[in-house]
């Protein structure tokens, strides 16, 4: 082990916490709230002049600099938080994405498509579903509860992606950090080539994986096991849909819907590049050395635990406000919205900060073996 790079010993954490310190970890939690409800306001006083819309993408540019500018959280939680007023978080912010939705195309019909404040809408939306939506989906998609799954895909399915639930789940937290992951971004590759492979190879991948469980890998189209494939019933939901939306209401809010789905995909696979860009897996067992982290406190909070990547992967069941901080994880400069600001404006950058830090911890191309602690091995 290098010098440089610390410990792979397990974070030591409270078993039990206070009411006070409960609190105090769900009043930190609220931040996530931040972008639905700004989306919230905008929709619900809609319509806007363009001189009016526009300040409204303040809230997105303020969430970037506080988020570069955000201190370091490295405090762990208690074992064992009361659930209920967490789970409590993830249904209210379900229920705000199909609000958001439905108003956002309910705009977009009564007062036409071609206007300044749709085109904010758009992006305010769109961000909202990938930072809000597909993250609290990430989250329900991993839960045990039948009844969260569901409620994560139904979604996923609001952005035309219910196929990641699959894939994410049974293929990426299988084969992250080794070269059978389509979901795990290769050292020195651009954003650009990420996408443009990723996002194919992942519902291949999905799809495979489905026919598989179903009884053979390689089933014909025409084969009627494929009715009972998530997958397929995914996309028949997801475009029906969409091409409800197009029957109701018209072109205008169905390319709307098509649009913000575009921005929360870019949004998710962005993230997806740079949680795991350039490390490679080189032990069987998931290591904390496999996923970048950020300290960033803004980004924990906003995001519902996301930044906590290593120990999601070391364990991908234990609920966001119980996620722990590894010292040995690598560790990205920003937290999520800086980075995605640098992965999309400014990739090459990226590369070149992210290549500096893997030589530095000897990671990825630079790796030296490092065998994972035991109480890493469960993998979802």
């Amino acid at each position: 082990m290098s010098a440089s790079s610390p410990s792979l010993e397990a974070p030591s954490v409270p078993q039990r916490a206070s009411s006070l310190e409960t609190a105090r970890i769900f009043t930190l939690h609220l931040l996530c709230f931040v972008l639905p409800v700004s989306t919230l306001a905008f929709l619900l006083t809609a319509p806007h002049p363009w001189y009016f819309s526009l300040p409204w993408l303040g809230v997105v540019i303020a969430s970037v600099v506080a988020d570069k500018r955000s201190r370091a959280e490295r405090r762990q939680p208690a074992e064992r938080l009361a659930a209920w007023p967490f789970d409590g978080v993830l249904y209210v912010l379900v229920a705000m994405q199909f609000v958001i939705l439905a108003l956002a195309v309910h705009m977009v019909s009564a007062h036409g498509f071609f206007r300044a404040d749709t085109l904010v809408a758009w992006l305010l939306v769109g961000i909202n579903s990938g930072y809000s939506g597909i993250v609290v989906a990430h989250e329900l998609i991993h839960r045990p509860s039948r009844r969260m799954q569901r409620l994560g895909r139904a979604l996923l399915a609001s952005v035309l992606y219910d196929h990641f639930s699959v894939e994410h789940v049974r293929g990426h937290h299988v084969r992250v950090g080794t070269p059978e992951d389509p979901a795990t971004a290769r050292f020195g590759e651009t954003f650009h080539q990420f996408f443009r492979r990723t996002v194919p190879a992942q519902f291949r991948s999905a799809w495979r994986l489905e026919a598989k469980r179903l009884g053979d890998e390689n089933m014909p189209l025409g084969d009627p096991r494929l009715l009972r494939s998530r997958v397929f019933q995914g996309l028949v939901i997801e475009w029906g849909v969409a091409f409800a939306i197009l029957a109701a209401v018209g072109l205008g809010p169905f390319v709307f819907y098509l649009g913000q789905a575009f921005v929360a995909i870019r949004l998710l696979e962005a993230v997806n590049y740079f949680e795991h860009w350039g490390l490679v897996r080189s032990t069987k067992r998931v290591s904390p050395l496999d996923s970048w982290d950020t300290e960033s406190r803004f980004t924990l909070y906003t995001l519902v635990g996301l930044s906590r990547h290593a120990d999601h992967h070391a364990y991908a069941v234990r609920p966001y406000q119980q996620l722990r901080h590894w010292d040995a994880s690598p560790k990205l400069p920003y937290g999520y919205f800086g980075m995605v600001e640098m992965v999309l404006f400014a990739n090459d950058r990226f590369r070149n900060v992210m290549t500096e830090e893997l030589r530095r911890t000897k990671l990825g191309p630079f790796t030296e073996e490092k065998e994972p602690p035991a109480e890493t091995a469960a993998v979802a």
